[in-house]
């Protein structure tokens, strides 16, 4: 842990030297990351006010895209801040032995509580803007020389607020710009960009199984009975998953088929756009014959079914494995 002290306040920072890249004017965010930095904030200490960590991505453009992102411990103490440096690097070279194309782009951390007691270094007193404190200057500094200036110039700040409000939990976006007088660059100023959520295809697929099963679950769950009814649809919902994607595909097919036979036959006007689309989609497509295709489907079939049977031997163990700690605990009393 590397201490920093300085009563630097939260909109002003030492200028760093701007490269010659576009700006930055979209952040791109995974649900990967927003359930990551949700985790890191249910497992904080307590006591801690807020959790910080490094964000990872890539940048395409006027775009960055926010694809993973690791804790990094940190301590704050009135205007001191205490980050891992050690920890921070080891991590980042961890992830890097696992996808080298993603870089350090920023950082993240939670809000201040919104009704604080004045030690939190909240800029406004009473406690409307809780995203940006007096310390995040002298951790935004830290990640400024973590970033390569090659990718960006100056780091992303995400900031999650957890307290929320309206019952939802809102994402903002900063980075630092520079402010000049008389041409001499005093500091740099904090400005919100635009955020969007953006999810694959394999995320999207996982979020509407997480938001089924956690659908009509309310009180005490029988745990038993839970863990026998997931056994028994959890093949169902594969084969059904799997179902509904192949009738996607086919619609889709029908559709881009349906369009060229109309355009063949002179009833629709030829659009050179959609017309690229295809081909690139066409392109994309490798040429496999019909019973090497099917050798392959079969095989993904049977890797997929061992899963969900390892799976539901695992989730079984570890309900066998409550039980007996419950029931041993019981015992000793």
């Amino acid at each position: 842990m590397s201490p920093s002290s300085s009563s630097t306040p939260a909109l002003l920072l030492p200028t760093s030297t701007s490269s010659d890249t576009k700006p930055v004017t979209n952040v791109i965010v995974h649900p990967l990351v927003l359930l990551s930095i949700l985790d890191h904030h249910t497992r904080r200490q307590d006591g801690d006010l807020r959790v910080i960590g490094t964000l990872l991505g890539k940048r395409d453009g006027n775009n960055v895209e926010i694809t993973n992102c690791f804790a990094v411990p940190h301590a704050e103490r009135g205007d001191e801040v205490a980050i891992g440096k050690d920890f921070n690097r080891q991590m980042l070279t961890l992830h890097q032995r696992a996808n080298r194309n993603e870089h350090v782009i920023g950082w993240y951390a939670t809000a201040f509580p919104t009704n604080n007691d004045g030690d939190n270094n909240n800029n406004n007193d009473d406690g409307v803007d809780n995203c940006i404190a007096d310390t995040s200057s002298l951790i935004h500094e830290f990640y400024s020389s973590e970033t390569d200036d090659t990718i960006i110039d100056s780091p992303i700040h995400l900031v999650v607020d957890t307290s929320l409000v309206n019952d939802e939990i809102s994402l903002k976006a900063y980075m630092s710009s520079a402010v000049v007088l008389d041409g001499e660059p005093l500091a740099n100023l904090f400005h919100e960009l635009k955020l969007v959520l953006k999810s694959s295809e394999s995320e999207r697929i996982v979020l509407d199984e997480m938001i089924k099963g956690l659908s009509g679950k309310g009180g005490d769950v029988d745990v038993e009975e839970e863990t026998k009814k997931n056994n028994e649809n959890t093949t169902t919902t594969s084969t059904t998953t799997l179902k509904c994607s192949m009738e996607k595909l086919l619609s889709m097919l029908e559709t881009a088929s349906e369009y060229i036979g109309q355009v063949v036959d002179g009833k629709v006007e030829p659009d050179d756009a959609i017309g690229r689309q295809i081909a690139d989609t066409l392109s994309s497509v490798p040429r496999i014959r019909p019973e090497t295709f099917d050798k392959m489907y079969n095989d993904s079939l049977q890797d997929l079914l061992m899963v969900t049977y390892l799976s539901n031997i695992t989730r079984t163990q570890l309900t066998i494995s409550e039980k007996l700690n419950a029931s041993l605990d019981i015992n000793l009393k």
